[in-house]
């Protein structure tokens, strides 16, 4: 599948179209973590604290609307295969509005707790990224392979971003 699927919304607006997929509470942020990596339904689970039957539902949309696709494992031998769910490159391709919102956030919204700014950085120099990935002290186009998120509520280590599945 080159791209997701449109969702219900079927009129012209490709804002309502991107809406309708993404606008689900849960959706974003399931998204934001499979972007730094996250792939397990129990990883998901962890960060998230999110309720089994509603992370379950907003993990098939995004595999039904082409954002994640699901690829089986095995955990151990003789255990039941499961399923973990991997970044398509519509679902990377989410990165530059997971970055605006990020900065939309920050400059408008408040932490009920003080914390650093969440931030987009450069893994190899450690610079934030300004929206669009360019490294402001390298001055070069930033690959996903070299860009983390740093949420320094978590710690300050980066985690670098997940790539997307040839689907």
């Amino acid at each position: 599948m080159s791209g997701p699927r449109r969702g219900n919304a079927d009129g012209p607006c490709p804002i309502g179209r991107a809406a309708d997929i993404l606008g689900d509470r849960w959706t974003l942020l399931i998204m934001r973590n499979a972007t730094s990596g996250a792939t397990r339904f129990d990883e998901f689970k962890t960060e998230l604290g999110i309720a089994d039957n509603i992370l379950s539902n907003r993990l098939n949309r995004l595999v039904e609307t082409g954002l994640l696709v699901r690829v089986p494992y095995r955990p151990q031998e003789g255990g039941r295969t499961r399923d973990e769910y991997r970044l398509t490159q519509a679902g990377e391709d989410l990165l530059p509005v997971l970055h605006a919102m990020m900065v939309w956030g920050t400059a408008y919204s408040e932490s009920a707790s003080p914390t650093e700014p969440m931030r987009l950085v450069h893994s190899e120099c450690g610079e934030s990224i300004e929206p669009g990935r360019r490294c402001p002290r390298c001055r070069k186009r930033v690959p996903r392979s070299e860009t983390a998120w740093i949420r320094p509520w978590r710690g300050h280590s980066a985690d670098v971003l997940g790539a997307a599945v040839n689907a």
